[in-house]
């Protein structure tokens, strides 16, 4: 798959290919839900009728950010990551355009000639009947059926997508994020939401407190989940390692920008320098300040029991070790009270048996908990 960004770069690719042009789609696909992968497909099978390159034009910020700066809505996914998701739903080309003032000041038929005809070399578009674009908004699904019949291009609404009778949005996962409802979250993603990076070396507050965590630096901008949950961890030698986490400001002792911390239960290796990827699985709590750090430590032994419980019950009292098996489990308990609230609140309903050691943790698995927790917060 080709990432092309800018237009410059696209016109050297057109002439590397004989100016062939592609069917293409427009949007954020932030998070590349399922409704984006409706879309995607829809795309694949234009561009197999037509013998030409899937594309998807995405823009770099995302217009919103552009205009709102931090009162944006928080991202789904990284560039990267929407890339990759992008890649491997389809897509053969990502176009990324500079969302800038150049940019928003085009004029809807300027966007029209300058990206679509020239740049692209459009055949076929697929977008929403309600997408909007150029200067002002003022571009319309009707205009691009309008000069798409004298230019040559053809034009078609995208599928809608719906569970539960909702259309699938990237509005609709950030809410159902926040509301703490992972299962629900992953069923409109398709996949569990998720966080990768390279693990680096923070404060070692964790490992002080006999709790050592694999901390992932984070972007200072908005975030779609804080607080702590039970994740599992995907290693670079493909192990998936359950983990209990804290995303997000560590109130209890503060950071200068967000950050997530990750203790992978019963592991006691160094992944220093090492990629990888976090599936948020089950929200615990909400970020806390608490009264000094025996209070914090208290705490995160209670996140670190809590996650132990959900991986348990997720897996038959068999701790999870393969994403789709968990991802399947955390579907089919959609109507469990741990799909829907806190996971502490499930305590007072499920027998208070020790979980897999919880009766007495030990300190290895403390220094889990506290690593992978801004259990700080």
């Amino acid at each position: 798959m080709d990432l092309i960004r800018g237009l410059h770069n696209l016109a050297r690719l057109r002439k590397q290919d004989g100016s062939r042009g592609c069917v293409a789609t427009i949007g954020n696909f932030d998070g590349v839900h399922l409704g984006h992968q409706a879309i995607l497909e829809q795309l694949r099978e234009r561009a197999a009728a037509y013998g030409l390159p899937a594309t998807v034009v995405v823009f770099e910020p995302q217009p919103r950010e552009f205009f709102a700066g931090d009162k944006a809505p928080p991202r789904l996914t990284r560039l990267a990551d929407k890339v990759r998701l992008l890649g491997s739903h389809g897509a053969e080309r990502v176009l990324c355009l500079p969302f800038n003032e150049t940019l928003r000041s085009l004029s809807a038929r300027e966007f029209i000639e300058q990206v679509l005809i020239d740049g692209l070399g459009v055949r076929h578009l697929v977008v929403g009947d309600d997408f909007r674009f150029g200067c002002d908004r003022a571009g319309d699904f009707a205009l691009l059926e309008r000069i798409g019949a004298a230019e040559g291009f053809a034009v078609e609404h995208t599928r809608t997508f719906e569970i539960a009778g909702e259309r699938v949005s990237s509005t609709r996962v950030r809410e159902v994020l926040a509301a703490g409802d992972m299962a629900l979250a992953a069923r409109l993603l398709g996949r569990a939401h998720h966080w990768q990076g390279r693990v680096v070396a923070d404060r070692q507050l964790g490992r002080t407190l006999g709790v050592p965590t694999a901390n992932l630096p984070l972007p200072n901008a908005p975030l779609a989940v804080s607080g702590v949950y039970a994740v599992m961890a995907h290693l670079a030698d493909g192990r998936d390692c359950p983990a209990v986490a804290n995303i997000g400001w560590r109130p209890t002792v503060g950071t200068p920008r967000p950050v997530l911390e990750v203790h992978l239960l019963d592991f006691a290796e160094d992944l220093y320098g090492q990629p990888m990827r976090v599936s948020f699985c089950a929200f615990l709590r909400g970020e806390q300040r608490f009264d000094g750090l025996e209070a914090l430590k208290a705490a995160i032994y209670a996140d670190i029991a809590l996650a132990k419980r959900f991986f348990a019950l997720a897996a038959g009292e068999t701790p999870a070790s393969d994403e789709q098996a968990l991802l399947d489990c955390m579907t089919s308990m959609a109507d469990l009270p741990l799909a829907s609230r806190p996971l502490s609140a499930l305590m007072t309903d499920a027998p208070t048996a020790p979980l897999h050691g919880t009766a007495e943790v030990s300190d290895s698995t403390a220094r889990e908990a506290q690593a992978s927790r801004p259990h700080d917060g």
